[in-house]
């Protein structure tokens, strides 16, 4: 008897793979930014098919093959969702707001910082009549 392709295991494992690599998109996006429920969509559409092919794979042996990459894939893409379920959940929570930081074309508060040999520079040296640029960096990425 020929082997049937078992399609929903590999198009379950492209869906979740495309739920992790598809946040740069999302988070362009403000209903998407807050809370990634459109990657986690993908990521449980994917399980879904996932769970389907290995249903058909191990149910019916000698119709479906896919026993061995449905369950590596399967593993993949758990951990893949681990990942990004750590990287969202966690990671992402312990950088520090930014509610305090002074927004565009407000007035900055007097600091002192070390320049880049390790001599301190206050804003108020930096000042000319023009005023100065300030950027600040996220400090994590």
């Amino acid at each position: 008897m020929k082997w049937k392709w078992n399609w929903p295991l590999w198009v379950g494992f492209i869906v979740a793979v495309g739920g992790l690599l598809s946040y740069e998109y999302f988070v362009r996006f403000p209903i998407t930014r807050d809370f990634p429920w459109a990657n986690l969509l993908l990521f449980a559409i994917g399980a879904v098919l996932l769970l389907i092919g290995l249903f058909r794979a191990f149910g019916r042996p000698h119709l479906y093959r896919g026993k061995a990459f449905g369950s590596i894939f399967a593993v993949i893409a758990l951990l893949l969702f681990g990942f990004f379920s750590y990287e969202i959940f966690y990671v992402l929570r312990q950088v520090p707001l930014s509610a305090q930081a002074p927004r565009i074309g407000e007035k900055a508060p007097p600091f002192s910082l070390p320049d880049q040999d390790g001599k301190q520079v206050a804003l108020a040296d930096l000042l000319s009549p023009n005023g100065a640029v300030l950027i600040f960096y996220r400090g994590h990425w």
